[in-house]
């Protein structure tokens, strides 16, 4: 049996959500810091999308960062998103408790020979981009310039053998390479630039990201795509900072044999003075809105004042 079959039927071995008519949608926060403003419009926006169409929203907390992630980050996003007014269906799908997905989903794609053993840390990447005069750019900046892309795989084994730390890296073009066609995802929202309807996927805007990091055995970009599929999510809604992930989501889950959701991607709420909101931003975190006596009908409305 290939690696795509076998990773396709442990995953459908999961426990899957009951087929709805309208959308399933979900909410994904990471329980990292308070949620703020922000994500209380990304997960009303969500919650919304099911509730307007009879479908189900549901809720993922997203830890695979167990060295930042804490218990009561999580206990506060619960509260908070009760006090919005929202509600999901329980046990909630936490990342920490699908890790053995994750390496299985990784190892089918290496099945494939389209993953990579990258040995570099952060500052030899960043020496190698300001060496190289035409280094690749996507819309966020330098990309992987792919050093090690090119290591012979004498030299990767032999590294591995040493005990050199390395992170697992995708080879977009290789990966393309294997396809018949590039694949395509529906905007149901818009794209930062408008774009909406299908929309064929760019994943190379990225480069070849991580998928597997060294500390965690996986990446947001591998877990996101497993953990769509085995919730069964057939929308995602997000922000349009994360619009060129969607490209290579859609690329993961074509090679991985998985359903393509529909996206929809919004726009983001800001501060005063035009800034994307962060954690950092205690004074617009809900529980600090609720301790001023401000309603959840307040908080919405705050949210689409400062959305741009």
């Amino acid at each position: 049996m290939n690696p795509i079959s076998v990773f396709c039927d442990k995953l459908r071995m999961r426990d899957r959500q009951s087929p709805h008519h309208g959308p399933v949608t979900r909410f994904a926060p990471s329980p990292t810091g308070l949620l703020h403003l922000g994500h209380a419009y990304a997960a009303l926006v969500a919650a919304d999308a099911a509730d307007s169409s009879g479908g189900i929203f549901l809720l993922r907390i997203d830890d695979i960062d167990r060295a930042r992630s804490r218990a009561e980050f999580e206990t506060a996003i619960y509260e908070d998103l009760s006090w919005l007014g929202l509600e999901w269906p329980k046990p909630v799908y936490r990342q920490s408790d699908h890790l053995d997905t994750y390496q299985s989903a990784l190892a089918a794609l290496d099945g494939l020979g389209v993953l990579y053993p990258c040995f570099c840390t952060r500052k030899q990447i960043q020496e190698e981009i300001a060496r190289i005069s035409d280094a690749p750019h996507g819309p966020e900046g330098a990309l992987y310039p792919g050093t090690c892309r090119h290591l012979a795989m004498e030299t990767r084994r032999e590294w591995i053998e040493d005990g050199r730390p390395f992170a697992m890296r995708i080879d977009v073009a290789r990966a393309l390479a294997t396809l018949e066609a590039r694949p395509e995802f529906y905007e149901s929202g818009a794209g930062p630039d408008g774009h909406q309807g299908q929309i064929a996927i760019r994943p190379e805007l990225l480069g070849d990201v991580v998928l597997a990091r060294r500390d965690i055995g996986t990446s947001y970009h591998l877990a996101v795509t497993v953990d769509d599929a085995a919730q069964g999510i057939s929308l995602v809604t997000r922000g349009h900072d994360l619009f060129h992930a969607t490209h290579m989501h859609v690329l993961l889950q074509t090679l991985l044999g998985l359903p393509t959701p529909d996206y929809g991607h919004h726009r983001l709420v800001r501060d005063a003075a035009g800034r994307r909101l962060a954690k950092r931003d205690a004074a617009l975190s809900l529980r600090e809105l609720r301790a001023r006596g401000i309603t959840p009908a307040a908080v919405r409305e705050m949210a689409l004042q400062r959305v741009a």
